[in-house]
């Protein structure tokens, strides 16, 4: 049986099982690559000056626009 198989053999036989699902979750974790500390506040203050870029950007183009509809239907 090739590696593929068994792991669907394997899978049918652990569905239901509530400890092989948190089992499988706590190995799932540990996978996961986790950004320092540095990296988390450099990466989170880079998307909100992005937000607040873009949202300042959106509120002066709304507001050219509301300007210029007002000139032309004065």
């Amino acid at each position: 049986m090739n590696k593929k198989n068994e792991v669907e053999v394997q899978e049918s036989k652990n569905k239901g099982n509530l400890g092989s699902f948190f089992r499988g979750t706590k190995e799932e974790f540990d996978k996961v690559v986790w950004p320092s500390r540095q990296q988390l506040v450099s990466e989170s203050a880079a998307v909100l000056s992005m937000v607040v870029l873009s949202a300042t950007f959106i509120y002066l183009v709304n507001g050219f626009f509301a300007w210029a509809a007002g000139q032309v239907f004065r």
